[in-house]
């Protein structure tokens, strides 16, 4: 290597490859060799091989060995004596017979593991620790797909205590289950690779199975500052792929179009995918509460509603914002928005430890069923009740993480505690045949903010986000001027 910079540092090499060499050089930037050696693959992003994702420690970004250990020493906890929990990886889903859907994984299976790949189970108990049944290597698969996890990468990756090829379950699991006290597993994840095996025959015709999901949900439900950490970063692109949405529809007010727009912003800023497909309703496209089709064009003088989210590295946001692509409120639609708005305000401050997401739902209820009696939408007697509903039909929120509507075998009369996040998303969604005053008929406005529970009250994850009339109106005529650029330096050119 000395030879080798003593070569370099000679006149005639100066002056063949020019001073920028040199500079190099005298900044000290040391020469490597050129190296062979073979990074491990574990079939998903690790600290080796994706530096830029994951810090040295890291199983996910942002989430710490340590911390799944943790978590699955405080689900052992909740584990009786002698007692067996199994979770299984999502399936793979296919469109077609060759070519699958994209693979997501099960929240619960990776909350536990951290693995993102599909094909494992994985066995936890007191006895056992944490036992991981791997596939196995496919030299065909890897050709078509990839390298995957194995079991090298169960024990080194995801510090499993036992790790063993899916081939060899049969023969280690069953007398596992055999010997167990209750035996546990997640029911709507549940695998006939598992549940076809004698001994878990046995165990569940003694009654001796129990769904799962309501100890992981527990685990879940309350956030960790990592998991904190990433579900502010998904909102943050949230809200900026939104706000860049909202400029584009002054100028192209096509459903399908700002659905593109903002699934493009998301990935740019490094989402992984949507949280779920955007509803990108129009018109009285917005009083489908969950209106998927987004192949219609907006009109002049129409709301566009719009319900989006992405996911982070495992952690969803879930934002709505309803505005006119033209620039500017009816009167019915600024009554109805500004009842919303004020609904949506009111309800985030009611968001604080020892308050339940139905009681925030109650007083919202009791707010707009008033609201809309004094604006002359509904008659605002108690038989118009059934009325109501049909205009509002949905919660005023639900649990966010890994899951949109996420560990949903926590009640929602449960008391909120720090480290919670929730949506608050009150809506009017009026059909254009609905019997009211003609100039509400046809509207649907929804404005969706996730807030995190913290010790003192709440924090808004979605706050950079506009809601304000004045405010959106600001941004489309910026819009507006924004996409006129162009033309005006065209014509002053000419």
């Amino acid at each position: 290597m000395q030879a080798l910079k003593r070569k370099i540092l000679n006149e005639a090499y100066f002056r063949q490859v020019g001073s920028q060499v040199a500079q190099l050089l005298n900044e000290n930037i040391s020469l490597q060799a050129y190296s062979t050696s073979k990074i491990f693959d574990a079939g998903q992003p690790t600290p080796a091989t994706h530096p830029q994702l994951l810090e040295e420690g890291e199983v996910t970004p942002s989430i710490m060995a340590d911390e799944y250990v943790l978590r699955r020493e405080k689900l052992s906890e909740l584990l009786p004596d002698k007692g067996l929990a199994i979770f299984a990886s999502a399936p793979i889903k296919m469109m077609t017979d060759v070519v699958p859907y994209p693979f997501r994984q099960d929240a619960d299976y990776l909350y536990l593991t951290g693995c993102q790949q599909p094909g494992g189970i994985a066995v936890l108990g007191h006895d056992c620790g944490l036992c991981m049944f791997m596939p196995g290597p496919d030299p065909q698969e890897v050709t078509w797909q990839g390298q995957s996890a194995g079991i090298e990468a169960a024990v080194h990756t995801f510090r499993a205590d036992q790790a063993y090829p899916l081939n060899k379950m049969r023969e280690i699991l069953s007398p596992m289950i055999s010997n167990t006290s209750k035996l546990f597993h997640i029911k709507k994840t549940a695998l006939p690779a598992y549940t076809d095996l004698d001994a878990f025959r046995k165990v569940a015709y003694n009654g001796k199975v129990k769904d799962l999901s309501p100890y992981t949900h527990e685990l879940r439900w309350k956030k960790s500052p990592s998991e904190i950490k990433l579900m502010k970063q998904s909102a943050s692109i949230a809200c900026q792929a939104l706000i860049q949405t909202m400029l584009l529809s002054t100028t192209s007010p096509e459903e399908s179009k700002l659905a593109a727009k903002v699934e493009f912003e998301c990935k740019m800023r490094g989402a992984q995918r949507m949280a779920f497909n955007p509803v990108v309703g129009g018109g009285a496209n917005a009083s489908v509460i969950h209106y998927s089709r987004n192949d219609q064009t907006v009109k002049a003088g129409e709301l566009v509603l719009m319900d989006m989210g992405c996911e982070l590295h495992g952690y969803l946001s879930d934002l709505t914002r309803t505005w006119p692509p033209c620039g500017s409120f009816s009167t019915a639609q600024e009554e109805l928005y500004n009842l919303i708005l004020e609904i949506n305000k009111e309800c985030v401050e009611l968001c604080k430890p020892g308050v339940s997401i139905r009681q925030i739902h109650q007083y919202s209820t009791e707010m707009l069923l008033k609201g809309l009696a004094k604006i002359g939408v509904l008659k605002g007697d108690k038989n118009d009740l059934h009325s109501y509903h049909q205009l509002n039909p949905t919660s005023i929120g639900h649990y966010l993480g890994m899951d949109v509507h996420d560990c949903s075998m926590i009640s929602n009369d449960r008391p909120l505690e720090p480290g919670v996040v929730i949506t608050i998303e009150p809506g009017i969604y009026i059909p254009s045949s609905f019997d009211v005053p003609e100039r509400f008929r046809g509207i649907g406005i929804r404005i969706e903010d996730e807030v995190l529970i913290t010790e003192t009250g709440h924090e808004v994850l979605t706050g950079s986000m506009p809601k304000e009339i004045q405010h959106i109106t600001s941004l489309l005529k910026y819009g507006h001027t924004l996409q006129s650029e162009p033309r005006n330096l065209k014509a002053a050119i000419s």
